[in-house]
């Protein structure tokens, strides 16, 4: 069945606030092999004018997928998730997250279109401090293989 587009602008209730904490930027740098000092130690950050180690680009996906959850687990979008393979990803940054960040998400519908009998869904993420400070805005796409032309 066809994603319904009338789901394009919708948006879900933010996610529950998130600390990011040093041992989880520093596990997910070394589960994508990147040994940068500015995961690990938080001199060689201060050195470089963050507060605190700061996280790798793509951290943020631990907590967008999260939230963009609410899209794909909701019913009434009619997505088969056992047809889902994942297009594109993307980040832009207003800062670095950084351990301490306490942050959150609110995650929408941007876009719905169909190519070749497939599905993209683009979902945005936009993560912020509880405080209302932008971080990152995390754009994805996900292909429903083959549902386009049901």
């Amino acid at each position: 069945m066809p994603l319904d587009q009338a789901f394009v602008g919708r948006r879900y209730p933010p996610t529950a606030p998130y600390e990011i904490g040093r041992e989880k930027i520093r596990e997910f740098a070394e589960a994508i092999g990147d040994d940068n000092p500015v995961y690990f130690d938080p001199e060689a950050a201060q050195a470089l004018g963050y507060p605190d180690v700061i996280a790798p680009p793509t951290f943020p996906i631990i907590i967008t997928m999260r939230a963009a959850a609410q899209i794909v687990a909701d019913p009434d979008l009619g997505l088969d998730y056992s047809k889902v393979v994942h297009g594109e990803q993307s980040f832009r940054y207003s800062r670095p997250v950084q351990a301490g960040d306490v942050l959150q998400v609110h995650v929408s519908v941007e876009g719905i279109r169909s190519a070749a009998g497939n599905d993209l869904l683009t979902t945005r993420a936009e993560v912020t401090t509880v405080d209302g400070e932008h971080v990152v805005t995390a754009l994805s796409t996900i292909v429903a293989r083959g549902t386009a032309g049901e």
